[in-house]
């Protein structure tokens, strides 16, 4: 049986609107006008025990909705949905203690209490014992390197250090199912690196599972092994990223480095995507010719400093499957 079950889940929200202007302001107060907004539309998917599984969609597509659902924060419309055994949004104080969230844009700690006193408040709240708590929080502190944080109040972390505390405290109780909404956005390259690595050590080594939604491609290309697309509150792919890659595009790009930047670029069975000075980009489809035939006409022709073959960027993948779907 799956981990998280998830079955033709509907959901809508009422949104007030109103006329620009003082006489907008007023009339609004007399008579409030509404529009109902979709945000699922029939969502169904199933993830199983130990996977590590991207949510990604444009703002709107109902990526944070759906992580609300399954937290037990929002009750849909209608549909089903068990996780962990549970209804999530139904006995809920034992849902979510074994269950681990944590949303980049807001805090689960307390903003002029130092770190370690937030961490021993959740302790508490989630009734954790002393042995267990301690255990676990220094094995937090130490993989996140927390230690010169934990007298620090708060407010006065950097992002990326509040960030790495978020992490921490979400996993305090050990929970089976993390949801990590946006947990990078505004780090800088070190701080992602750091988290990128604790994520893919916790699922691989403790099992955690774990649900990621981001804007991120370079997360999700680092992290997740499936990915599920949604957009318009709807389900519009859910693979592999080589399974997402083949179902838009078999194109490769041969990147070359001239000697000689004048040097005019052409091919054939290859179209110039991009020239930035002396590197063009050539986009060819490898069951029309191969990388190594290409190659060797490519520099039968023209005076190459260096080359290199790579699949086209994820985020490249994802802006055509958004522009396919008018998204």
């Amino acid at each position: 049986m799956a981990l998280v079950a998830v079955e033709n889940l509907t959901k809508t929200f009422a949104v007030a609107e109103r006329q620009a202007g003082m006489w907008g302001a007023v009339r609004g107060l007399a008579r409030r006008r509404y529009r109902t907004v979709t945000a699922l539309k029939g969502v169904s998917f199933a993830i199983e025990a130990g996977e590590l599984v991207g949510y990604i969609g444009p703002n709107g597509a109902g990526k944070s909705t759906t992580v609300k659902v399954l937290s037990g924060i929002l009750v849909p419309d209608s549909g089903t949905c068990r996780s962990l055994g549970f209804v999530p949004w139904k006995g809920r104080i034992e849902y979510v203690s074994r269950i681990g969230v944590v949303f980049g844009q807001r805090t689960q700690l307390w903003w002029d209490l130092p770190v370690i006193e937030s961490f021993d408040l959740l302790r508490d709240i989630y009734r954790v014992g002393k042995e267990r708590y301690a255990r676990t929080r220094d094995d937090l502190v130490g993989l996140l390197d927390l230690t010169p944080l934990l007298d620090t109040p708060v407010r006065q972390l950097s992002l990326g250090q509040r960030m790495r505390c978020e992490i921490a405290a979400s996993l305090i109780h050990e929970p089976a199912l993390l949801f990590l909404d946006e947990p990078t956005i505004g780090l800088d390259a070190v701080s992602k690196l750091a988290v990128r690595d604790f994520i893919k050590r916790l699922n691989r080594e403790q099992g955690v599972t774990v649900i990621l939604t981001t804007h991120d491609m370079d997360d999700i290309e680092a992290l997740c092994s499936r990915v599920i697309l949604i957009g318009q509150g709807q389900i519009l792919s859910d693979g592999t990223l080589e399974e997402l890659r083949e179902r838009v595009t078999r194109e490769r790009w041969l990147i070359i480095d001239l000697s000689n930047g004048e040097e005019p670029v052409g091919d054939e069975d290859a179209d110039v995507y991009r020239r930035e000075g002396r590197r063009v980009t050539l986009r060819f489809d490898p069951q029309r010719i191969s990388p190594a035939d290409l190659i060797r006409r490519i520099t039968a022709r023209y005076p190459v400093s260096d080359l290199f073959v790579q699949n086209p960027p994820i985020e490249e993948i994802i802006a055509r499957l958004y522009g396919a779907n008018r998204l």
